[in-house]
């Protein structure tokens, strides 16, 4: 009985022992610098004892925050105005410093970055063109929704919404983001003028800034008008403009077209072109095709990087009307997924489409 007293005893005196509290070790001395060209805002935060950084871009009643290990972070505003930044310089996620920063935007100098092609061309006519003015798509544009079949055939991961495309200030934004959404990781936008607009023949100017990163794969391309009877690649394909985002790829635009052969299978042609210094998220590039009855042309600031002779039979298909589709996938058979070094969001901003015929 005096044993039993005397474990109750030990018991009573261990459970009674305070629990020890662990203490969190915040991170010190963060300093942030801030630089803004044009609508491109970079933020590079330092601080002492850190194990990674979250930096938050506001805009109006919105906001987009990108976490960093190594504490760089930019954003592409399209608005001219002063924003305010907040970094914060973590040890966990609920332990943290933070700075705030304002900083002055100039928007409309993000369009006169990099290249831009004519408003006419000689014995041509401009038969179509969005310049996206307003605030929203035109009615020559819908949507695709969803994550397709099997990801829209090539294992992509992101869910297609509405919401991820915009259109201010001159500009369609369509923004890569990382959330859940649909039974997806990530969500974005695909638009497209199937049923409402579709060309057969000229020369068509896109001009765009890409996004950039690990498994990041925007495309500016068209599918022939009859997609819905043959079925694809019978109907052909034109990619006028993709790339494949990775540290060492994006800086490489890919033309390519796709169609059947007499057999039925898939047969495609293309090539690439690469920039001298740079990546195609720096500045606006122009990516262009030039079609007629005998080929296909394809440029990247007006320089020729590929050519496809149409004239076979078997290449029928490219004297038929196509329709547009531009979107940003993320992973995909292609790419490959994210990874660590992916910075989310990401934002394809096209500035202007035309097509020109004779």
């Amino acid at each position: 009985m005096k044993f039993s007293v005397l474990i109750f005893g030990l018991l009573l005196f261990v459970n009674c022992k305070k629990p020890t509290i662990q203490t969190v070790v915040l991170p010190e001395n963060l300093r942030t610098t801030v630089a803004a060209n044009g609508g491109n805002v970079e933020v590079i935060a330092q601080a002492d004892k850190v194990n990674f950084y979250t930096v938050t871009f506001f805009r109006n009643n919105d906001s987009t925050v990108i976490q960093t290990n190594d504490g760089i972070a930019d954003y592409t505003y399209t608005q001219s105005g002063t924003y305010r930044i907040k970094s914060r310089a973590h040890t966990t996620f609920s332990d943290f410093i933070e700075k705030n920063d304002t900083v002055s935007v100039n928007a409309d100098s993000l369009l006169n970055q990099g290249f831009s092609t004519p408003l006419s061309y000689p014995n041509m006519t401009l038969v179509w063109n969005d310049e996206f003015d307003g605030n929203s798509l035109s009615s020559d544009w819908t949507y695709d929704i969803g994550n397709g079949n099997w990801g829209w055939g090539n294992n992509e991961l992101e869910y297609y919404r509405t919401d991820n495309a915009t259109v201010e200030n001159g500009l369609l934004t369509i923004t890569a983001k990382q959330e859940s959404f649909g039974g997806q990781n990530y969500t974005s936008s695909r638009i497209k003028t199937q049923g409402l607009k579709s060309f057969k023949y000229g020369r068509i100017d896109i001009r765009a800034k890409m996004p950039f990163g690990q498994g990041i794969w925007p495309a500016l391309w068209m599918l022939g008008d009859n997609i819905s009877s043959v079925s694809w690649p019978a109907c052909g394909e034109i990619d006028i403009m993709e790339m494949v985002g990775g540290t060492t790829t994006d800086k490489t635009v890919h033309g390519t077209a796709h169609w059947a052969d007499q057999t039925g299978q898939r047969v495609q042609s293309g090539a690439s072109n690469t920039l001298t210094s740079g990546r195609l998220n720096d500045e606006f590039h122009v990516f262009s095709i030039v079609w007629d009855t005998n080929s296909i042309r394809w440029y990247r600031d007006n320089i020729e990087y590929h050519v496809l002779n149409t004239t076979p039979a078997d290449l029928a298909e490219f004297d038929e009307r196509f329709f547009f589709i531009f979107n940003v996938a993320v992973g995909g058979n292609w790419p490959g997924n994210p990874d660590a070094t992916t910075v989310f969001p990401q934002k394809m901003i096209v500035d202007y489409v035309r097509v020109f015929q004779q």
